[in-house]
């Protein structure tokens, strides 16, 4: 089963790179990498208690914590990213999902349309956004992450070559509510959520609630811009 793991894999992660993340795919090779996906889901090492320690509260090490790690994202058929490269100011660069339990931050670095028209040796710009949650257990499903909304943050990293230290970011706390806590919420299917289709020690593939979508991350030894 690991060969054919492996061999799978290798190919998920060349139509990856061929249809840019997924911002280019054509409706055929959607359709090839969802089958993959499906095919590494049902060959998952990690069936049971992929979100185990999530919540921070559980007293293990967080070394030991499945998805503890920095995720970057090759894939996705999510709506609300891929609508990202539509902007006409700036198209998306690396998307990440930093997990460091119980807080579980997606940063995605935006880089400036007019950027591309320029020389190759033109001093470059990026801006980086991050959208802070807070992970919980879902306990009708050990593969489930809960995930509540806590605050989101946008920052220049670089004007021109130039570090933008000097600029303050932008914070916007948002209100600290367990949505699963509400009256008449079903605290095991509250809304906002992504399941773990696949995990190993490098590839991670989850579906997210919603608005729905598949997302395929590598885990990579840092995020840094």
């Amino acid at each position: 089963m690991n060969a054919e793991r492996d061999e799978l894999k290798t190919k998920l992660l060349k139509l990856c790179a061929s249809y840019d993340r997924g911002f280019g795919a054509s409706p055929k090779s959607r359709k090839e990498v969802e089958e993959i996906i499906k095919q590494l889901g049902e060959m998952n090492p990690t069936p049971v208690d992929a979100a185990r320690g999530i919540d921070g509260e559980s007293g293990m090490d967080m070394e030991d914590v499945p998805l503890k790690g920095a995720w970057r994202m090759i894939w996705t058929t999510a709506l609300d990213v891929l609508n990202l490269a539509a902007s006409p100011v700036a198209s998306p660069g690396a998307i990440y999902q930093v997990i460091d339990p119980p807080i579980a931050t997606n940063i995605i670095d935006f880089i400036p349309r007019f950027q591309s028209l320029l020389p190759t040796g033109f001093p470059s710009s990026l801006v980086r956004a991050e959208v802070k949650t807070r992970a919980s257990l879902r306990r009708n499903n050990s593969n489930r992450v809960g995930l509540n909304f806590e605050a989101v943050k946008l920052y220049p990293v670089e004007v021109l070559g130039m570090k933008s230290d000097i600029v303050p970011p932008f914070n916007l706390n948002l209100p600290k509510i367990k949505i699963e806590d509400l009256p008449g919420v079903d605290p095991n299917n509250a809304p906002g959520f992504f399941d773990v289709v696949y995990l190993d020690g490098d590839m991670l593939i989850i579906k997210q609630n919603a608005p729905g979508g598949y997302f395929v991350s590598i885990k990579v030894d840092n995020y840094d811009p």
